[in-house]
C-alpha cells in the first residue's frame, strides 16, 4: 500500500449498531435519543480501548430521515457525554443518510482537519412525528418538484421490476438467500461483536423469518398483477449505528486496524426508477479509487427490496448470487431503519473485513440507492 494514498485517508477504527427490530416491536419505545446514544458512546469507548486513550471528537454526523428534528445529532452527542464543545450535524439522504454522514466526517478528515469524528445514522420509524400541513397528516414529503415523477419506493420498486423484467421467482429467491444468509451469521455469532445491548435487554436483532422458504410463495402482491410482496420487500425497522473515524497515513499506521476511506461517490438518477442510483454511484466511486468491480472483496447494498437490489446487480454485471454481496444477509433480512442503513452497511463491512481478519489492503463497498432519484457510495481498504 502506498504511503500517499495512506495520507490523504480517513481510517474508521470502532463500529457498532444497535439490534434492528420491526416498528412497533422490539424497539417501539425507543426514541431516536435512545437508539443514537448507546452507539455514539459505545464507539468512543471502542475507541479509547484500542487507542488507550479516549480520542478528542471534533463532530458527531448522523443521519435520519423521519425524526423528531432539533439536531438528534447534537442530541446524542451530549448524551453520550462527549462534553457541551462537541458539536453535532444532521443529514437527511433519505434511505443514504447514514452513509452520506460517514462520507461526511471523512471528507472534514480528508480536507485537513486531523481530528477525529463520529459518524452514523438512526431512525426510530415507531416514534416518528406524525406530519400535517394545515391538520392534514401526510406520509412524506415530496421527493420531486411538481410535475416530475415522485413515486414512493415501494411503488418505485415495483415499476422497476417491470421495466427490468425481473420476476416473482427471482425476487424471492434473492430474498431467500439473504434471509438464509442472516439466519446463518446468527448462528454462527458473526453478528456479535457489532451490537451494543439496549436497557431493557434487547441485545439481539428480530430474527429473520423462519420458514421463509414456506412463507414465501403465500404473500399476495403489493399491487395488482405485480411481483412485489411483503416477502420479498424489507420490513421498516427502528435502529442505529456509529463508527468512529480518525485521520490515517502514519501517524494512523499501527495504532490500531480499521477501514481506510478509499473514495466515494453521491450521483442521480432518474427519479421514476430512484432504486438503480446506487449502481452508478459503485461505479463512480470505484473509478475515483482506481479499483474494478473484480478487486472488490465485499459489497454491503442496502436491500430495500429483492427488486431493487437485483436491478443494481445487474447494471453492475454481477449474478443474483454473488456470494460477495450482503454475505450475513442485507435489510431483507434484518430490516431497513431508513436514516441508519447507510452506517449499517459500513458496520458489517468492518466486521467482515476487519473483525475477522482480512488482510491489509482487502477492499469493501457500501452503498444505497435513494428516492428522488439518488445514489451514494463508498470505497474502503483494510489497513493494519
Amino acid at each position: 500500500m502506498s504511503t500517499d494514498r495512506l495520507d490523504a485517508s480517513a481510517v474508521v477504527i470502532a463500529a457498532r449498531r444497535t439490534p434492528i427490530a420491526t416498528r412497533g416491536r422490539a424497539l417501539a419505545a425507543f426514541t431516536v435519543e435512545d437508539l443514537a446514544v448507546p452507539v455514539v458512546r459505545a464507539v468512543q469507548d471502542d475507541a479509547a480501548a484500542l487507542l488507550g486513550h479516549a480520542p478528542t471528537v471534533a463532530d458527531v454526523v448522523l443521519g435520519n430521515c423521519m425524526g423528531p428534528g432539533g439536531n438528534p445529532a447534537r442530541v446524542a452527542a451530549l448524551g453520550a457525554g462527549l462534553g457541551v464543545a462537541v458539536p453535532g450535524l444532521t443529514v437527511d439522504r433519505q434511505c443514504g443518510s447514514g452513509l452520506a454522514a460517514v462520507i461526511e466526517a471523512a471528507t472534514a478528515i480528508r480536507a485537513g482537519d486531523a481530528r477525529p469524528r463520529i459518524a452514523g445514522g438512526v431512525e426510530s420509524a415507531s416514534t416518528a412525528p406524525v406530519r400535517a400541513v394545515d391538520g392534514v397528516a401526510y406520509d412524506r414529503a415530496p421527493f420531486t418538484p411538481a410535475g416530475w415523477h415522485d413515486p414512493d419506493m415501494t411503488r418505485a420498486a415495483q415499476d422497476l421490476a417491470v421495466h427490468d423484467d425481473i420476476s416473482r421467482v427471482r425476487q424471492d429467491a434473492y430474498a431467500s438467500r439473504s434471509t438464509h444468509r442472516a439466519a446463518s451469521a446468527v448462528a454462527a455469532g458473526r453478528l456479535a461483536a457489532e451490537l451494543v445491548p439496549l436497557t431493557g435487554g434487547v441485545a439481539a436483532d428480530e430474527p429473520p423469518r423462519s420458514g421463509i422458504d414456506r412463507l414465501l410463495p403465500r404473500f399476495t402482491p403489493l399491487f395488482a398483477g405485480g411481483s412485489l410482496t411483503a416477502g420479498n420487500t424489507c420490513r421498516v425497522s427502528d435502529g442505529a449505528a456509529a463508527v468512529l473515524i480518525v485521520p490515517g497515513g502514519p501517524q494512523h499506521r499501527g495504532e490500531a486496524p480499521g477501514l481506510a476511506v478509499r473514495a466515494y461517490a453521491v450521483v442521480g438518477c432518474d427519479p421514476a426508477l430512484p432504486g438503480v442510483g446506487a449502481a452508478p454511484a459503485i461505479l463512480e466511486a470505484l473509478d475515483r479509487a482506481g479499483l474494478t468491480l473484480d478487486g472488490v472483496a465485499a459489497f454491503e447494498i442496502v436491500e430495500a427490496f429483492a427488486a431493487q437490489t437485483l436491478a443494481v446487480l445487474g447494471r453492475l454485471g454481477l449474478s443474483d448470487d454473488d456470494a460477495r454481496v450482503c454475505a450475513d444477509g442485507g435489510a431483507l433480512a434484518l430490516g431497513h431503519p431508513w436514516g441508519a442503513s447507510g452506517a449499517v452497511s459500513v458496520v458489517r463491512l468492518f466486521s467482515r473485513l476487519v473483525r475477522r481478519g482480512a488482510p491489509a489492503g482487502t477492499i469493501g463497498v457500501a452503498a444505497a440507492s435513494v428516492g428522488g432519484g439518488l445514489g451514494v457510495a463508498a470505497v474502503f481498504e483494510v489497513v493494519r
